[in-house]
């Protein structure tokens, strides 16, 4: 698996709703190990503007604690996997998870 996997972060956790997060974790993928990993801190969260930030910069699927309706139906649009309400696990071990096929979504954190 090759993969460019975004998980959107507050004070270096999870962030509970990705439009709110201060950076992103990007962690690249490939041949089921992770290779890179990176902190990158988004534009001004304006409705719209993540999803198509994240495909810029090539990610292929987001973990994150919770987001709208919107914002999914946006990253679908865009081709990016979306996974919600995942456990508060180390970033690390989310895509770990991811890798070995046993994450999936849970509850949505956001009430929008």
């Amino acid at each position: 698996m090759n993969k460019k996997i975004a998980i959107p972060t507050t004070n270096n956790v999870l962030s509970t709703h990705f439009g709110h997060c201060e950076k992103f974790a990007i962690y690249t993928v490939m041949d089921d190990k992770i290779v890179k990993d990176e902190l990158i801190t988004p534009p001004p969260h304006e409705p719209g503007s993540h999803p198509k930030f994240l495909k810029d910069l090539g990610c292929d699927t987001i973990i994150a604690g919770g987001m709208g309706e919107k914002a999914q139906a946006l990253f679908a649009e865009n081709n990016i996997e979306v996974f919600i309400g995942v456990p508060d696990i180390p970033l690390a071990g989310l895509v770990q998870k991811y890798i070995d096929a046993e994450l999936k979504s849970g509850k949505n954190l956001c009430d929008h």
